[in-house]
């Protein structure tokens, strides 16, 4: 694709050259040797769309005998070659109005003011469950829509791109507000103070004979959110049976961020969780206005623990402990649980159809990404009752099952599982 680039660029005489100005115009830049315009993350997520596309369209092509041996999975490198020179060639054309949109966005978002962050913070929490929430954490964290600033001499344009050239240059002193307010610290209100009130609160509405079963679910959810910084083993307690509180829970998030802005704190970095409070707050001293951070967390714990037990109580929406049925579930599910992952993974798999309907099985930070041959062969039901947080349908053929900061020893059990079945 790059190479189609540069060969359009040639053709037009605005290659070769070095001159910085017209290099900057034209957002030129050296990558992988070659130079090209930069789509920075956006274009990765384009071709990666677009490579997917030509996967499931020809992984399974079958060529004449003579070619054959192209066939298959080894023809879609080949169309993909092709088909990635010609969006090449396109890029040169479209690629100003992406840009010109993706600057829009970043004034837009700047326009707002101290709202700004507040946009950011709750459109992220509400694009999460449906696993989107990495296209507008990209935008703003590595295009222009972050902002762009001069750090040591160079132009870097993204709020953790500019964070992270602060950080490391050694003329900067303290960082810049106008990009830390988009980054960690913004998450943490919701992170350090809200999600635990939350916690608190379906703890206290579970049914008295029933606490010591959910506590070991939620302090595990506390622990993932608090020292990771990953939030589903929580938000997913209570974003099917009570969508509304998630709609209010991302609200206060949004909410979270700009109250750090206006409060002057710049504390960056990604994860909003008890390490970057203390490595990027604490250890850089009183003018990352560190202090701040527990008070408002604080104000958070208690907005969060009013909110939900109110809800929770009123409307009797059943929260892990609320059902006795359930509850007896997630008991009996842990009693069962053979593997080192704590997870009776046998039952996960037979609740996804078996091994022979799956067809792909991948993992990310807290959720099994797999492929399925029929979707009507997946027990929702049973995987839940078998601890999945929650479930995801994607469409016919893909889901994503909730499992939280196990799922790495989860999905490991299972492969090693499906290759003993198939074997």
């Amino acid at each position: 694709m790059n190479l189609a680039v540069n060969f359009w660029l040639t053709n037009k005489g605005i290659l070769p050259t070095t001159d910085a100005a017209v290099l900057k115009a034209n957002n030129i830049q050296s990558i992988l040797g070659i130079q090209s315009i930069d789509t920075g993350i956006l274009g990765a997520v384009i071709a990666g769309i677009i490579v997917w596309m030509l996967h499931e369209r020809f992984h399974n092509i079958r060529l004449p005998d003579a070619l054959a041996f192209f066939g298959g999975t080894r023809f879609v490198p080949i169309i993909s070659s092709l088909v990635m020179g010609l969006v090449g060639l396109v890029i040169p054309l479209v690629w100003p109005i992406f840009a010109m949109g993706i600057s829009g966005l970043g004034h837009m978002i700047n326009s707002a003011g101290d709202f700004g962050p507040m946009l950011f913070g709750t459109g992220e929490r509400l694009l999460l469950p449906f696993g989107l929430h990495h296209i507008l954490v990209a935008l703003i964290r590595f295009t222009d829509a972050g902002g762009t600033q001069e750090v040591c001499g160079q132009t870097v344009s993204g709020a953790l791109t500019i964070f992270q050239a602060q950080l490391s240059c050694p003329t900067t002193h303290g960082f810049s507000e106008s990009a830390t307010r988009f980054l960690s610290q913004g998450k943490m209100p919701a992170f350090l103070g809200g999600l635990p009130g939350a916690a608190l609160a379906m703890y206290h509405c579970a049914r008295p004979e029933n606490r010591h079963k959910i506590k070991g679910l939620l302090i595990s959810g506390l622990i993932a959110c608090v020292v990771g910084g990953t939030t589903e083993p929580l938000e997913f307690l209570f974003l099917f049976v009570a969508p509304v509180l998630y709609v209010i829970h991302a609200l206060l998030t949004g909410l979270g961020f700009t109250v750090m802005s206006v409060l002057g704190v710049t504390i960056g970095n990604t994860d909003g969780n008890i390490i970057d409070f203390v490595v990027f707050g604490i250890l850089h001293g009183l003018s990352t206005k560190w202090y701040m951070v527990p008070v408002v967390a604080a104000i958070w714990f208690v907005v969060y623990y009013v909110i939900f037990r109110f809800a929770i109580t009123r409307f009797n929406l059943k929260t892990p402990g609320r059902d006795s049925e359930v509850a007896s579930s997630i008991e009996k599910a842990v009693a069962g649980a053979p593997g080192k992952s704590g997870y009776n993974v046998p039952a996960i798999l037979e609740a996804l159809g078996g091994a022979d309907n799956i067809v792909s099985l991948d993992n990310c930070i807290t959720r099994l990404r797999l492929s399925v041959k029929d979707m009507s062969l997946v027990n929702v039901q049973a995987l839940k009752d078998n601890r999945a947080i929650g479930v995801v349908q994607l469409n016919q053929h893909n889901l994503q099952v909730v499992i939280g900061p196990q799922v790495q020893s989860v999905k490991d059990e299972m492969a090693g599982l499906m290759h003993t079945v198939q074997a």
